[in-house]
C-alpha cells in the first residue's frame, strides 16, 4: 500500500503543478492578446494623426498639437499606460522583471542584465507590498476603464438625445396608428 500512496501523492503534486502552470500560461496569453489589441488601437490613432497632419499640409494650414492632436495624444498616453500595466502583470506571472536599461525580460533575482550588463536595483518590496502594488494596478485599471466608458458615453449621449423627443408633447397617437397601418 505504501507504494500506491506515494504514487498517488506524486500524481497529485504533478497535477497541481501542471494546473498552476497551465493557469499562468492562460492568463499570460490573455494579457498578451489584450496588449496586442491595445497596440493595434494605438496604431489606428497614429494613422488618424497622420491623416490630420497631411490634410493640414494639403490645405497649407499650420498644425497645432494642442488644438488639433491633443485628444489623440491623450488616448495614446492612456493606452500606453494600460499596456505597461499589463506587461508588469505578465512579468509577475512569470517571476520576471524588466532590465532598467534595455527592458529585456530577466529573472527577478538577477543582479545584472544578461543582455546589456546593467546592474539592477535591488527588489526590496516584500511579498505583501508587491501584492498591494498588484491590487493598486488592478484598481487603476478599473478606474481607467470606467473613465473610458464615461468618455465614450459622453460622446454618444448628446447625439442620441438630439434625435429623440423625450417629452409627452413629442408623442402623437395619430402618427402611431399610421405606423401600425404601414406595418400591416
Amino acid at each position: 500500500m505504501d507504494f500506491f500512496d506515494k504514487l498517488s501523492k506524486k500524481a497529485t503534486e504533478a497535477y497541481k503543478i501542471t494546473a498552476d502552470k497551465t493557469g499562468k500560461f492562460a492568463k499570460d496569453t490573455k494579457l498578451k492578446i489584450k496588449m496586442n489589441d491595445l497596440k493595434s488601437q494605438i496604431d489606428e490613432i497614429y494613422e488618424d494623426i497622420g491623416k490630420k497632419v497631411y490634410e493640414k499640409h494639403l490645405r497649407e494650414e499650420d498644425i497645432s498639437i494642442k488644438n488639433d492632436l491633443e485628444e489623440e495624444c491623450t488616448k495614446i498616453d492612456v493606452l500606453s499606460d494600460e499596456i505597461e500595466n499589463l506587461l508588469h502583470q505578465s512579468l509577475e506571472l512569470k517571476d520576471k522583471k524588466q532590465c532598467n536599461k534595455c527592458h529585456t525580460q530577466i529573472n527577478k533575482e538577477d543582479k545584472y542584465c544578461h543582455e546589456c550588463g546593467a546592474k539592477q536595483e535591488e527588489n526590496i518590496l516584500s511579498q505583501t507590498e508587491s501584492q498591494i502594488t498588484i491590487e493598486e494596478i488592478k484598481e487603476d485599471e478599473e478606474k481607467n476603464n470606467l473613465e473610458k466608458t464615461v468618455e465614450v458615453e459622453s460622446h454618444v449621449s448628446p447625439s442620441i438625445s438630439e434625435n429623440v423627443d423625450f417629452t409627452d408633447e413629442g408623442y402623437d397617437e395619430d402618427n402611431e396608428d399610421e405606423i401600425d397601418d404601414e406595418e400591416n
